[in-house]
């Protein structure tokens, strides 16, 4: 079948990141024909980078604009529209489509949630006054609703160093060869200052690997910089793209994730892992966080919920560390649950079958 994937970025990495791993997966694996337009495609571009590339020439990837020029006279009509995240389709790639001899579906891809409620929504028909037929999909860690993005799945255990990315040599020349490995990507609103002081009052050694940005926000080279114990090395990563994320994700002991697409990984790396979920003014995200914690716990100790609940809600390391052995098995069970709780190949299958 012939996708066509809408992509608005709201979030700089985390929407650009779902829409490519869904359309890479629809290609690569089930072998759908794939386009992709957004709105910011230098970043989707980067995001891409890396993979092979006779991969990435199977997906058009599209400026927003384009979608609409020459809509009305449209070469191929697509058998299913996603609009990702809610985004609204172009008025003129609309009206291209009232005017094509066979409608497609139009699927709402919705955002990630674990929150009980998605259940009795996934799958709805949402009726449209254009007669065009358009339902809601949910991602999500239950069997009765859209799955999770899985490809590429990571390898379990560490890699060779042979295998390090050749954009992330350089960083890791200077990793030290016993010290636990920390991964930081997170949202301005965190206390990372105040967290990264508590970690290295610790007196382990620690090397910390920031994500882009991070350097600027710690204030690290201005003119008043920051003071950090020195069992702690900070080091700033380059801009990398999503398969080395990946990467650097399986090779740290701990990670610190935030939007949906770093979120799911951060799981799949199998290691214990803070979701810096997004903050919203009503709270909502609490609520998700928490529906979250239900599943991802729900096998625990009694020890173990209240230490991660407390990572999870920015407590500081000192206050939970102890718990962290028990933790790095948890990840690797709750890791072996996903993948067997989607054997079935996870949100893009589950989208074939139901378009299907």
């Amino acid at each position: 079948m012939r996708w066509d994937i809408f992509c608005q970025i709201v979030d700089n990495y985390g929407d650009a990141g779902v829409c490519w791993r869904l359309a890479r997966s629809l290609s690569s694996i089930h072998g759908q024909e794939v386009r992709i337009f957004c709105d910011d495609l230098p970043t989707l571009n980067l995001l891409a980078s890396g993979v092979d590339p006779a991969m990435k020439q199977k997906i058009d990837l599209q400026p927003w604009e384009v979608s609409y020029t020459n809509a009305r006279h449209p070469v191929q009509t697509p058998d299913v529209v996603i609009e990702a995240f809610g985004c609204e389709l172009p008025e003129r790639y609309l009206a291209g489509l009232f005017i094509a001899p066979i409608k497609p579906i139009i699927i709402n891809l919705e955002y990630l949630s674990a929150e009980p409620w998605v259940i009795e929504f996934h799958g709805k028909a949402s009726p449209q006054s254009h007669g065009i037929p358009k339902y809601f999909f949910f991602p999500g860690f239950q069997d009765e609703v859209g799955g999770l993005l899985l490809d590429p799945i990571p390898p379990e255990g560490h890699l060779t160093e042979k295998q390090i990315p050749k954009d992330l040599q350089t960083i890791w020349s200077k990793m030290r060869p016993n010290a636990k490995r920390i991964s930081v990507f997170c949202y301005p609103g965190a206390p990372l200052k105040k967290w990264l002081d508590d970690l290295g009052g610790l007196g382990e050694d620690i090397d910390v690997l920031l994500a882009q940005g991070h350097v600027e926000q710690l204030n690290l080279y201005g003119e008043q910089p920051i003071s950090l114990p020195e069992n702690l090395q900070l080091l700033s990563m380059p801009f990398v793209s999503q398969d080395e994320y990946d990467w650097v994700l399986s090779q740290c002991d701990f990670n610190i994730v935030r939007g949906e697409d770093s979120f799911v990984r951060a799981q799949l790396a199998g290691k214990p892992f803070i979701w810096h979920i997004y903050p919203q003014e009503d709270r909502a995200h609490e609520v998700k966080l928490a529906a979250f914690l239900d599943l991802y716990l729900e096998d625990a100790s009694q020890e173990l919920r209240l230490a991660t609940i407390a990572a999870m809600t920015w407590a500081m390391p000192s206050e939970w560390i102890n718990s962290l052995g028990p933790w790095s098995a948890h990840a690797a069970h709750w890791r072996t649950h996903l993948l067997e709780k989607q054997a079935d190949g996870g949100l893009p299958a589950r989208l074939i079958r139901f378009v299907a």
